[in-house]
C-alpha cells in the first residue's frame, strides 16, 4: 500500500532524502505543509510558555491529511518537535528524523583568516521512539 510522507521542517526534502523515503520507506507521496503553516512552523515565538495552542492549526491539519501508517518528518524547534512526535503517535502516523553525516572543511582565507564550512549528508531516516509503548 503505497505510503505518504508529511513535512514538516524548516529546509526542502533533497533529491537523496526523496529516494531514501521511496526505496527505504516505500513512500510515494510527499506532503509539505501548506505557506502559511511553514511560516508559523518557521516563526515559533521563543517568548512563549508553552507552543501547544500555538502548533493547534498544524496538529489540526495533519489529523485532517494523515491516516494511520503514514510518515511525518518533524525537525525543528525541540519543544515544538517533542509536542507534534507525540501528535503523531495518538493518530498512528509515524514520526521520523533525518540523520546525517557532517564533514567540515576548512577553508583559509586571504587575510590568514580559517572558515569552517560544515557539509551535511543525509544517512538515513530514524523513527522516533514512543516511550509509552515500552
Amino acid at each position: 500500500m503505497p505510503k505518504t510522507l508529511f513535512l514538516i521542517f524548516n529546509h526542502e526534502i533533497t533529491q537523496e532524502q526523496r529516494l531514501d523515503a521511496e526505496n527505504s520507506l516505500g513512500v510515494s507521496n510527499f506532503v509539505d505543509l501548506p505557506t502559511q503553516l511553514k511560516e508559523l512552523w518557521k516563526q515559533i515565538p521563543a517568548e512563549l510558555e508553552s507552543v501547544k495552542e500555538y502548533l493547534l492549526p498544524i496538529c489540526d491539519w495533519l489529523s485532517q491529511n494523515g491516516k494511520s501508517g503514514d510518515y511525518v518528518l518533524i525537525q525543528g524547534d525541540f519543544g515544538g518537535v517533542y509536542y507534534l512526535v507525540n501528535w503523531a503517535f495518538e493518530l498512528e502516523i509515524v514520526p521520523l528524523y533525518s540523520t546525517t553525516e557532517r564533514n567540515a572543511v576548512e577553508i583559509k582565507g586571504r587575510n590568514g583568516e580559517i572558515r569552517l564550512s560544515h557539509i551535511f549528508r543525509h544517512v538515513r531516516f530514524r523513527k522516533y521512539i514512543d516511550n509509552n509503548s515500552r
